[in-house]
């Protein structure tokens, strides 16, 4: 299985628009979401993938296995720091390595101070995360636990 992620161009906006949709209604289990008049799920960053706010830098990937499209990573870059914004592997791909091997490419991609946030209720993303971050950094990462989720922060160079 080759797992890559490429660099979302501008012209494939609508193919990550309609991927969120899909990425809202299963994050919809862990936090209540609600569809707008048209029937979808509001996401108001799709944009500023391509016209960052002052201050920031942004970065869209598509995940892909084996030439098929599986999924998206949407990373944040504020005051230095590369935050996961979104990150999403359809439900076809999920527990073969796909997230895992995604995740490490685009960290490869991207060296340099993270943070990484699940919300509350999102037990599975947690578990991943701290799995997937934990083997990384061979444990050297900091973790947070609040009200409102978990936060790992750690330095990749």
């Amino acid at each position: 299985m080759d797992v890559t992620i490429e660099p979302i161009r501008y012209e494939d906006k609508m193919i990550l628009r309609r991927l969120i949709q899909l990425y809202l209604h299963d994050f919809s289990e862990f936090e209540p979401l609600e569809l707008n008049e048209h029937g979808e799920f509001d996401y108001r960053y799709l944009d500023h993938y391509w016209a960052p706010d002052d201050g920031e830098a942004r970065h869209a990937f598509f995940i892909w296995v084996d030439a098929k499209r599986a999924g998206f990573a949407l990373v944040r870059v504020v005051n230095g720091v590369n935050v996961f914004a979104e990150f999403f592997v359809m439900r076809s791909f999920r527990g073969a390595g796909v997230g895992s091997a995604a995740a490490r490419a685009v960290l490869a991609r991207l060296p340099g101070k993270w943070l990484v946030h699940q919300v509350p209720a999102n037990l599975p993303a947690q578990a991943f995360w701290r799995r997937v971050i934990s083997e990384l950094t061979r444990g050297n990462y900091r973790e947070e636990i609040d009200a409102s989720g978990v936060t790992q922060r750690f330095d990749l160079a």
